[in-house]
């Protein structure tokens, strides 16, 4: 018995722990497909066939709405949080603070972000200090798909701000800390049956287990936090 998964990249590494595990518990390999969010959507939009998907929860509105998820499948997986990091041996800045965040923004030499939640968050929090026009030159967007942390490792970056899942274990980078409080923003994700599904109920046994409490230290693990 095998199970199609597509999800964004900042699931990638839970999804991959978690599949592992349940095959080795219940004899189903579940295959993961992990892209940009974006993408993801396009992929399952345009008939691709997939049993079930993870991705934001404005994502998967947007698919319950087009059809293209079982109706009433959908259960939450995960909180993530918007994180810090810089290139390996860079000088560390504090971000204790929005203010601290926004001088360690308009120093920074080049700023990566990503495609998906957290850069649309930043760009949020660039309008509202007042300086897109003062850093417009600096920004670096990641290419859907591809993490901040390695346009950060290769130099093409000195600052960067993603999902804290995609920002740990990447060679090169350290992760300075979440966004403070004050101007932190979670994306929840779900998980939901893709409408082509033909194994409901394997994907409904597999939905329970992704969201039960004995996943929770892996979650954190990865950088979220059970739902």
């Amino acid at each position: 018995m095998s199970l199609t998964v597509i999800s964004s990249m900042a699931t990638r590494q839970i999804l991959a722990e978690l599949g592992a595990t349940y095959l080795q518990r219940h004899g189903c390999d579940v295959a993961t497909t992990s892209i940009g969010g974006v993408e993801a959507v396009r992929r399952v939009s345009t008939g691709e066939a997939f049993d079930l998907v993870v991705l934001a929860q404005n994502a998967m509105s947007k698919l319950e709405v087009s059809g293209n998820l079982l109706p009433g499948s959908r259960a939450e997986f995960a909180r993530s949080s918007v994180a810090v990091a810089i290139r390996s041996g860079e000088e560390r800045p504090r971000i204790d603070d929005e203010q601290e965040v926004k001088e360690t923004v308009l120093k920074a030499r080049a700023l990566a972000y990503s495609s998906g939640p957290s850069g649309d968050h930043l760009m949020r929090l660039v309008d509202r200090w007042g300086i897109a026009g003062s850093i417009s030159q600096r920004l670096v967007q990641a290419p859907p798909g591809v993490p901040v942390g390695s346009l950060l490792a290769r130099g093409e970056a000195d600052l960067g701000f993603q999902q804290l899942s995609e920002l740990l274990d990447i060679p090169g980078v350290e992760v300075l800390g979440l966004l403070p409080a004050a101007i932190q923003s979670e994306t929840v994700f779900s998980v939901g049956i893709c409408s082509r599904c033909g194994k409901l109920d394997e994907a409904r046994e597999l939905i329970g287990f992704l969201t039960s409490p004995e996943t929770g230290a892996a979650k954190r693990r990865h950088g979220l936090e059970p739902v």
